[in-house]
């Protein structure tokens, strides 16, 4: 996208609306009280429900059990199993699901559930329309229809789901502190956001919105890193579950989390991060005209590029540390919304003017608060333990069992 266009997109940017449905099944794991909402315990069995394909608008798919024998339930009755019909597609029709296998349609049904009893059990969910490679899920799912579309629960155990977030937030082939560390946060950070889609009548959702999450694990070392670390939360001073923020590369340094969204936190203060510099997303160049840049610093800041030492500031700003904002005649433009609507990698950038072309030099990749993955995968080579790279992170936390953190707060 050329960045003039980029300057047009930014300034006409919508609202959309949230929507709910009622659930027609008696399934309590879905339903949520939120009048009755309070400081609940945790449980490192937990049972989560994340919404899969979440970017996706779904018309059918068909499903087939790869391990276990799977029951699909609709109306409070079986319907089929998958031990007499091993693949079955389900299509949207308006508000319904429509179940069918190769021989017959079996139905019209307002909300379906595919469980299976079986101690090892997963799943293979293709897409058909629109077409995607096919993914792999560990557990149950739900599926209802809503304004035409298929709505895809995956109703799974908490760490089947952090090791599926795991694998996809760091890929595979890393080292085992490092996954220690991606399963400690993906854990935190899922049980202390239950509640971020509770209106949807689910809990966290598979874009980055949330976690990303892209099915089961195929990996080994994952699942053993998940396991040694099981009911391991990091918590602040007052035992409350962290914001457990983290991003590609800090560039050398990381942000204060008010600098990203107003909220300062203890736990999220700007350190200097040189275990990051000679990673992969440590540097990034982009170019742009002077014209494009002060057209969009005028037209969405309203930034006084007349002013020939706000000009000045502006095609020659430079940060050998990080800061929140490029401020002139006390306008200030917030960088967080630069590399928003700009599209560029980080705020941590200088500027360079090259005749009619500026060259945005970066550093780093991703929001800047909280832990650096490729830092911390850096610091697991070198020999760092977990609980030193959470802590290096992430000041004046701990660690903290969850029946521990149970036990404290009933005192």
């Amino acid at each position: 996208m050329q960045v003039s266009k980029i300057v047009i997109f930014v300034l006409s940017i919508g609202l959309f609306a949230s929507w709910q449905f009622n659930d027609p099944v008696n399934d309590s794991a879905v339903t949520y009280e939120l009048k009755n909402a309070r400081v609940r315990k945790y449980n490192a069995d937990e049972i989560v429900n994340i919404r899969i394909f979440s970017q996706v608008k779904i018309q059918s798919f068909t499903f087939s059990p790869e391990s276990g024998i799977y029951s699909v339930w609709a109306n409070g009755a079986e319907v089929l199993n998958t031990s007499h019909y091993p693949l079955v597609k389900f299509t949207s029709v308006g508000d319904s699901v429509e179940i069918k296998t190769f021989e017959t349609v079996l139905g019209k049904f307002k909300k379906v559930k595919i469980y299976s009893n079986d101690f090892i059990r997963s799943f293979r969910l293709k897409l058909i329309a629109p077409d995607r490679k096919p993914r792999f899920y560990d557990e149950n799912l739900i599926v209802y229809s809503e304004g035409g579309e298929l709505k895809c629960i995956n109703e799974i155990s908490l760490d089947n789901y952090i090791a599926g977030v795991v694998q996809a937030e760091s890929g595979r082939r890393s080292y085992q502190e490092f996954y220690k560390v991606q399963a400690i946060l993906a854990r935190t950070f899922a049980l202390s956001h239950l509640q971020k889609h509770a209106l949807e009548n689910f809990n966290l959702c598979d874009h980055t919105h949330c976690q990303a999450y892209f099915g089961k694990t195929t990996e080994l070392d994952i699942m053993k890193a998940v396991t040694d670390t099981k009911g391991k939360v990091v918590v602040d001073d007052n035992l409350n579950l962290i914001d457990a923020a983290f991003h590609s590369n800090s560039g050398g340094q990381t942000a204060n989390s008010e600098d990203v969204w107003g909220s300062k936190l203890t736990y999220l203060r700007s350190v200097n991060d040189t275990f990051s510099t000679k990673m992969p997303n440590a540097r990034w160049e982009r170019k742009m005209s002077k014209d494009d840049w002060l057209t969009y610093l005028k037209l969405k800041h309203n930034y006084p590029v007349q002013d020939s030492n706000a000009r000045w500031l502006a095609l020659t700003f430079k940060q050998d540390t990080r800061r929140s904002h490029l401020e002139a005649n006390n306008v200030r433009v917030p960088l967080k919304n630069v590399r928003t609507d700009l599209q560029l990698k980080s705020t941590f950038f200088s500027i360079f003017p090259q005749g009619d072309t500026l060259v945005f030099k970066g550093r780093g990749f991703g929001h800047g608060v909280g832990m650096c993955q490729e830092g911390a995968m850096r610091m697991a080579k070198l020999g760092y333990k977990h609980p030193e790279v959470i802590n290096f992170y992430y000041q004046k936390t701990q660690l903290i069992d969850l029946h521990k953190l149970n036990f404290f707060k009933d005192e």
